[in-house]
């Protein structure tokens, strides 16, 4: 894809950290490394990504936004689970995306992204995106409690190329709409595709378990939940927990 550098790794220990330190020509758009195993793969928090060599997609991009604001990233993390979920859902129906940054088919996560982005005088400089994609992988051992790939769910082996190629395309797609200025466009369809995003479902906090439902998703990623009392709470990242 014309002004796209993708970079090829047979192992790593993190796309994200390579990236970070890459030192290299890069591309006009963007810059992917892919690797086909990660020794310490991470998601959000404290979390690691269990993925079995040559099985499954692993791969980190790096955008350099146009006059994206600091306190509006979170658009980013939004157009990476958007792209994704466009690609599965020409495999098979189900999919949605668990606020953050996840994408689950029904209750069983196949997806997850770590971003990370510098920001100078107010607004974001680069953004990279760390993203796992479960493809090939039959067997699970990390404890995870839900996971699920690709050919779990078609029932038959699925080219990682493919499926790769269809993301580049999709969130080529979603970064001319940031770099645009279209977010609220972008918020909506995120919206849309929320897991959980009708009725009440159990939750967990810092003072119990409780059942809430989403009632928004701020502009920097705050999640507002109602519970049927019509009381409402906002929590940003880690301070709630879904119970599934």
């Amino acid at each position: 894809m014309e002004n796209i550098k993708i970079i090829r790794l047979d192992e790593t220990d993190s796309t994200n950290r390579f990236l970070q330190d890459y030192g290299g020509e890069e591309g006009a758009v963007m810059t992917i490394a892919t690797a086909e195993h990660q020794t310490a793969g991470r998601g959000q928090g404290r979390n690691t990504w269990e993925s079995e060599a040559g099985r499954n997609l692993l791969f980190s991009i790096k955008t350099r936004l146009k006059a994206l604001a600091a306190g509006r990233q979170f658009v980013m993390l939004e157009s990476g689970a958007l792209a994704i979920l466009d690609v599965l859902s020409a495999y098979a129906d189900g999919f949605t995306v668990k606020w953050p940054n996840d994408v689950y088919w029904r209750d069983k996560k196949i997806s997850g992204t770590l971003s990370e982005c510098t920001v100078n005088r107010g607004c974001v400089g680069t953004c990279i995106l760390g993203t796992g994609i479960n493809i090939n992988q039959q067997t699970f051992t990390s404890g995870a409690p839900n996971p699920v790939s690709l050919s779990m769910i078609t029932g038959c082996e699925v080219s990682r190329d493919d499926v790769m190629n269809s993301f580049l395309t999709a969130f080529k797609g979603y970064l001319d709409k940031v770099n645009s200025g279209r977010y609220d466009e972008i918020d909506g369809l995120y919206a849309a595709s929320l897991y959980r995003r009708n009725g009440y479902h159990a939750y967990r906090d810092d003072e119990g378990t409780f059942t809430a439902a989403i009632e928004s998703v701020a502009s920097d990623g705050r999640l507002t939940l109602r519970r049927p009392d019509g009381r409402m709470k906002t929590y940003m990242f880690k301070e709630v927990e879904y119970i599934i």
